[in-house]
């Protein structure tokens, strides 16, 4: 009796070094269990490998959805004979619209010049040929929103603006009647909707992809927490006989969690690096019309937030584990 007492003070004694102790007993549990551990490593590097090149892609993605949608522009055709005050007085009303961050007035001859520019470009001087130096170009106004998603609203509400009406370029037919002021208001319609229809899908798929693969780590290391917990029953059971403190016994199994989850981090945030330093410059070089470039803000906060998560992960599979199969 008297001996199991001296065993306890001196487990008690070692409560200060709890942290040393857990640490050493951890790394004996990394050698002894090399092959659980090493696939527990392995499953955190490859989840959190993937959430990180899936944010990296995502700030890819957004800075070229971006500069896409930066392009979303409205043009309401105008009428030759609009007169110039109802013009001006059109421009300043949808200048005042919440939505609406620039708006422009775009003559007939800027459209002229802008559109023999693209044809040029595109190899159709017999289309540029065929004006014979006439100008068939409506001048319009062109509107920037402050978000493109608001595209289709502006552009419904302008069609059906009744100072719209008054200076939109309507065609009128033999019998009198005059086209619907609102197909003088265009935004590339089908494009742009299928275009904010797939960025919002992708990025809800990129989504659930983290999450599982979050999931699919957790699990890795409760798994190997629990085969640790079996695999020391009869250990932990001297330690309880000696007086060892909750947390002195559960010290190790925290640990060893925590330890895989970082080695993980580290080794994604090293997989990563490598893609951000040569992947992404080899990339750039080969698709000259694309931006390959991530930003130092957006690489260090990718970095932070594996390292958060693989602790988050580490600590809560750690602490699950042992709720459910260490009863102490």
């Amino acid at each position: 009796m008297s001996s199991a007492i001296r065993r306890g003070e001196a487990t008690a004694s070692m409560a200060p070094s709890n942290l040393g102790y857990s640490l050493r007993e951890a790394g004996h549990h990394f050698v002894r269990n090399g092959s659980t551990t090493f696939g527990a490593v392995i499953t955190i590097f490859l989840s959190l490998f993937i959430i990180g090149l899936f944010a990296m892609g995502s700030v890819l993605l957004n800075g070229m959805v971006g500069t896409v949608e930066d392009q979303v522009t409205i043009q309401a055709f105008l009428s030759d004979n609009a007169s110039q005050d109802d013009v001006d007085a059109l421009q300043s009303k949808i200048s005042g619209w919440g939505e609406v961050e620039s708006v422009s007035y775009k003559s007939k001859d800027e459209a002229l010049t802008e559109y023999r520019d693209t044809m040029t470009k595109r190899n159709a001087a017999d289309a540029v040929a065929a004006l014979d130096d006439r100008n068939p170009i409506p001048a319009s106004l062109v509107i920037k929103l402050h978000d493109p998603q608001d595209v289709e609203g502006v552009a419904k509400r302008l069609g059906s603006d009744d100072d719209f009406a008054k200076v939109a370029d309507v065609a009128t037919s033999d019998d009198g009647t005059t086209s619907d002021p609102a197909d003088q208001v265009q935004y590339g319609q089908g494009t742009v909707e299928r275009l904010f229809t797939v960025t919002n899908w992708i990025r809800v798929i990129m989504l659930v992809l983290v999450v599982l693969l979050t999931f699919v780590a957790f699990v890795f290391i409760n798994n190997t927490i629990r085969l640790s917990i079996s695999a020391r029953r009869r250990e932990i059971a001297i330690q309880r006989l000696v007086g060892a403190s909750n947390g002195f016994i559960r010290g190790p199994f925290i640990m060893e969690g925590v330890l895989q989850a970082v080695i993980g981090s580290v080794l994604s945030i090293g997989a990563l690096e490598v893609i951000r330093r040569f992947g992404l410059p080899m990339l750039a070089e080969r698709i000259s019309f694309l931006s390959f470039v991530v930003s130092t803000r957006a690489t260090l906060s990718t970095y932070g937030l594996l390292i958060a998560m693989g602790l988050v992960i580490g600590l809560f599979g750690s602490a699950i584990a042992m709720r459910r199969y260490l009863k102490v």
